[in-house]
This record gives structure tokens, sequence and C-alpha cells, in this order.
């Protein structure tokens, strides 16, 4: 079995690599500053505090606790300019149940664009004070990532969600062949008993860097269904970052199926405001070749009879490497907390590593809370079942992994399906 933070046993020790200051990726980042154009826009404000602190920010390196398994250096190899426009990525054929909104063109991504029954845009003071420092949605300070965001993105497509829209909402970026780095950012505000399904598919197939980040504010009794897409390329790097803030009664399902990336890192981060709410998390990512896939996730109850869900699946193949760190905060406000969390991983190659790490961090006393890992091989005995039913090992091997995969991918919003998201993710095995 392949190495990992949790489960592997061997004969072996388990031996970091030492610990690099990433400077390469501190030079990239001041000259990408000194090629964006002016800060303007409604996002001008924001994009000048946030080039300021990143003048300051040291660049993420292995030094640091949350980063201690994700080496970013790759990213300086990546051209440090700005992509200001894509082409109209090769898209499937959209139904007649979903809305596409194709994000980094040089027109404005909701141009001729008509937005279902339910779906308004944010005005500029609304934005604004969605934005701003006392918002529930405002980006930590000093986080590189969200910074990097912050200082590029040239607008916040914000929208507002009454009722229930009956049509999926599908946010597609394409960085294809481009060079460089692209920033888009995403707002929702859902109002009370309001309804939304989204599908964000991010594609890349070239040496580009692109960052996202989507916040969410959902009110009493509000649902979303949020699903993400990811299949990229090897000399591509993906940073995503989710932030939901939920309020009692609220419930939000996220799934995140990533795929193909030189680096990866995926973090949600969802705040139950005061409790009651219900949260559920799927995520599926493979690795291989030299791959790096990092999903880091943070889910806070402030209050009593909060609910939590969480499924983390990984594949590592090759010299690939999965990261998984999931932590959960109970305060002592959160008294009969229910949050369930479990990371599944399979090893495809002696070279490949896992490193899992679930924390639950409880303090209060009247809680139903749990979480479990494992990291595992193909099942012999299950391989030999479908050998002695006459099918040949390979065959064998993919419907397992099949298996293993379809349990996240068809969670996915039905719009997903359209991009044969299991086909395409099973490329990458």
């Amino acid at each position: 079995m392949g190495r990992s933070g949790i489960g592997y046993f061997g004969d072996d020790l388990m031996v970091e690599a030492p610990i690099k200051h990433c400077s390469a990726l501190n030079s990239w980042c001041d000259m990408l500053l000194d090629r964006l154009e002016p800060p303007s826009g409604p996002m001008a404000a924001l994009q000048s505090i946030s080039r300021n602190q990143l003048e300051a920010l040291p660049a993420p390196d292995r030094s640091q606790e949350d980063w201690r398994f994700c080496d970013l250096s790759p990213v300086a190899e990546i051209e440090p300019q700005q992509i200001c426009s894509l082409s109209k990525p090769t898209a499937p054929v959209i139904a007649n149940q979903v809305t596409r909104v194709v994000i980094g063109t040089d027109q404005d991504p909701l141009a001729g664009v008509a937005l279902p029954d339910g779906l308004t845009l944010l005005n500029e003071a609304e934005l604004q004070q969605a934005l701003g420092p006392n918002s529930n949605l405002a980006i930590a300070k000093g986080q590189w990532p969200l910074e990097l965001n912050q200082a590029i993105a040239p607008r916040v497509i914000g929208l507002r969600v009454s009722g229930s829209v009956e049509k999926t909402l599908e946010l597609v970026c394409d960085a294809s062949t481009n060079r460089g780095v692209i920033a888009a950012r995403l707002l929702l505000i859902l109002e009370e008993q309001a309804k939304l399904e989204l599908l964000q598919v991010q594609l890349s197939a070239g040496a580009n860097l692109t960052s996202v980040v989507v916040g969410v504010h959902l009110h009493k009794k509000a649902q979303l269904r949020h699903g993400l897409l990811a299949l990229g390329h090897p000399e591509a790097a993906l940073l995503t970052h989710l932030a939901i803030a939920q309020e009692p009664t609220s419930e939000v399902s996220h799934i995140s199926v990533c795929q193909g990336w030189g680096v990866m890192r995926h973090e949600p981060q969802l705040n139950q405001l005061d409790g009651g709410a219900h949260t559920e998390l799927r995520a599926l990512q493979l690795v291989h070749s030299n791959q790096l896939a990092d999903t880091h996730s943070r889910v806070r109850f402030n209050g009593p009879e909060g609910a939590l869900d969480q499924l983390h699946k990984a594949v590592a193949a090759g010299n690939g490497r999965s990261v998984f760190n999931g932590v959960v905060q109970v305060p002592r406000e959160a008294q009969r907390t229910n949050a369930a969390q479990l990371s599944r991983s399979l090893l495809l190659s002696d070279r490949a590593r896992i490193d899992t790490k679930p924390e639950l961090e409880i303090v209060a006393d009247d809680v139903k809370c749990a979480h479990g890992a494992t990291v595992s091989q193909l099942q012999q005995d299950a391989l030999f079942y479908l050998q002695s039913r006459g099918i040949a090992p390979p065959q064998a091997a993919q419907l397992l992994l099949r298996a293993f995969c379809d349990e996240v991918i068809c969670m996915l919003p039905s719009a997903a399906q359209a991009w044969q998201p299991l086909a395409r993710f099973l490329d990458g095995a």
C-alpha cells in the first residue's frame, strides 16, 4: 500500500520532504501585480485594498500548518499576467431547464442572458454591502488565495434568489490553452424559502491559473444544491473558495468533482450562524502522474441542533498526491449538534500518496459527532468475484473504480450529465 497521513501500514517510515519557503511564488506574485491594469469598475476599491495586502503578504508555503501538505510552487511556472478575455468554450447544448452563464469572455457574462424567474441582479449598493467588512461573507484578511482573487477579479456576479427557481443556473469558465491567470467571483443571496440549483463548471487545457471565489448567504428555509465539476490539465492550477453562511432551517448540498489539475486547492467554508441548519458535503478528487489535489473544508456551528453529513473520496494513481483536511467546530452554544464526517480513499499505485486529516473541535457536551478515515486498494475479493464471472482483470478493476466514483458523481445536479462527468473523470484514472 502507498503512503498516507492516516491508514498507512508498512515496515518503512513515512518521511516528509524538507519544507521549502516559496520565494519563487513571492516573486511571481510581485511580477503579476506589476503587470495588472489599474483598478477600475465596481471592484476598484476592493482591488486596491487586496493589491496592497498582497504586496505585504508572503505566499503560502509548507511551513504553515494549513499548507503543510500543499505545495503551490508550480504556480510560479505559470505566466504572471492576467487573462483578460477567453474565447467562448465548446460546451454541450443546454437543455430547456438550464440557464448558462459563460465567465471570462470579453463581455459582461450576463449580457444577452435571460435570467429565469426568481433570479435578479444585485445593484451596486447591495454588492458593496454584501462584500463589506461587516458582512457574514467578507473574505478573511490575510488569506493569500482570497486576496489574489480579489486583486484580479474585474467584476462580481451578484444575484438575489427569490422563490423556487425552476431552471438550473450553470456557470462555465474554460481557461482553455490561454497562458496566465483568470479570476472570477460570484455572490448569491437566497431569500427566505428560496430554492436554487447551481452547477459550476471549471475547465482548462493549458498552463494557466484559475481562481474562483463563491459567497452564498441562505436565509431561513432556503435551499441550495451546488455542484462543482472541475476538469483540468497537468500544467494548470485551480484555487477555489466557497464561503456559505446559513441561517436556521436552511439546507445546503455541495458536491465537488475534481480531476486532472497539476495543482488544485478547494476550500469549502460553511458557517451555521445560529445552528438549526443542515449541511451536506460530497467530494471526489482524482490525481495521477505528479498531480496534487488538496481539499480543506471547515464547518462551524454557532447554535444548537445543527446537522452535517460529509463524505470525501479520493483516488490516487501514479505519483499523485491527494490531501483532505476536514475541520468541524462545535462550540459550547452548539448543543445537540449531529455531525458525521467520513473520508474514503483508494490507492492505485505504490508511489501515490494520501494524506487525510479529519478534525473535530468539540466544546459542547450534548452532541452526536463522529468521523472516520480509510485508505485502501481495490479489494482483492471483489476483483476475484468479478473475474470468476468471466470479467477480465482490467475490466473488473474499472468496474470497481467506476462504482467507487459514481457514488459522488451521480449526486451532481442533473445538468452535469451533458458534460459526461463520469466518463471524463475516469479518463484520468
